[in-house]
């Protein structure tokens, strides 16, 4: 009103705070501050900023991860991966409260399939594992796969330094599913565990070879009830397999294991494995060195990938693609002619 001064703010304190916050958002040193303080809401809009494809935002990730570096490094990553239904979600649960109970702190990064019609994921498990996600310490990231060949996030290994800059000690990575095209997570972990369902018989041939391979623990998860004999089967099967693969570069003799995610059974041992398997590769020094061959498996990841968005955000690149598909089409020039005429323009050729 006329002659009256200006009502000064409600709270003080909540504008003071408000004002820190869209400061934060600016501003890499003071979210990775609020990360290493144990902001799981700073840690999440981080891994937002890293899935986003707007060029500024990727710039703001890219500076929030160099500072997160120093202060990553010290957890134990293990990938876990197995056909749909195998009951990953409860055995990642299950498993993430025990391992929290034994003094850790566990953040989930869980990859929900992307829809490769509407391009959309449900991104359903905080639902899954409601248990886990209301323990203070735990962090469970759902992320869409997207188009991402391996099963994994765009920019799940940068979610990694980011929890471990957090202070989260253990890092499970869920993948979708099992294929040929699953194994990238393998390049992004230090344990890679292999969930497979009772029964083996026509679902050992059905899994692939290189997925195997790669496993260091192959776990028969539903041994309970009726399944328990089964289980205990399908663990002597694979336990026999095993011995065709030739032997890992680390050293380590992969092992085959049973337990019941419902019941909670076998996964003490389950841990314990994965503990031995980390101080064993840290000993002969495979650990180290694997960390650098992955280092460098995805800085050339990396180069793909940006030359893969800077050539279709090309504008020469963005006019002649409806153009060369008509041609294609009509049966007036082939498809790696097509290729190499746009790849021409890139160049400006």
């Amino acid at each position: 009103m006329k002659g009256e001064d200006a009502p000064g703010p409600i709270n003080p304190d909540a504008v003071q705070h408000l004002s820190k916050k869209k400061k934060s958002r600016v501003d890499p040193e003071s979210i990775i501050r609020q990360i290493k303080e144990g902001d799981r809401v700073a840690l999440a809009r981080a891994i937002t900023l890293l899935e986003s494809t707007k060029l500024e935002h990727q710039a703001m990730a890219s500076a929030i991860v160099n500072l997160a570096l120093p202060h990553s490094g010290k957890a134990i990553r293990v990938g876990i991966t197995g056909t749909p239904g195998v009951g990953k979600s409860t055995f990642i649960e299950s498993t993430g409260l025990m391992v929290i109970e034994r003094g850790h702190r566990l953040a989930v990064l869980s990859i929900d399939p992307s829809s490769q019609v509407s391009k959309g994921s449900i991104l359903g498990d905080k639902t899954r594992m409601a248990q886990l996600a209301k323990n203070e310490k735990a962090f469970i990231r759902p992320s869409p796969s997207g188009t991402t060949p391996g099963g994994v996030a765009r920019k799940t290994r940068e979610s990694i330094i980011l929890c471990e800059a957090a202070g989260f000690d253990v890092i499970f990575v869920e993948t979708v599913g099992v294929g040929q095209s699953e194994t990238a997570v393998h390049s992004m972990v230090d344990f890679f565990l292999l969930l497979l369902q009772p029964g083996a018989g026509d679902e050992l041939q059905g899994i692939k070879r290189g997925i195997v391979e790669m496993a260091d623990l192959l776990v028969v998860n539903k041994a309970d009830g009726a399944h328990a004999k089964k289980a205990i089967e399908a663990k002597r099967e694979y336990a026999v397999a095993l011995h065709l693969y030739p032997p890992k570069e680390s050293g380590w003799k992969p092992k085959v294991m049973t337990c019941s995610a419902i019941e909670t059974t076998g996964l003490d041992e389950i841990w314990d494995i994965i503990k031995r398997y980390r101080d064993e590769m840290q000993a002969n020094g495979y650990s180290e060195s694997n960390r650098a061959i992955q280092d460098q498996y995805w800085f050339h990841e990396s180069i793909k990938a940006d030359l893969h968005s800077m050539f279709f955000n090309n504008d020469a690149v963005k006019a002649n693609i409806p153009l060369l598909e008509k041609d294609i089409a009509e049966g007036k020039i082939t498809p790696f002619d097509a290729a190499r005429q746009l790849l021409n323009k890139f160049q400006g050729k």
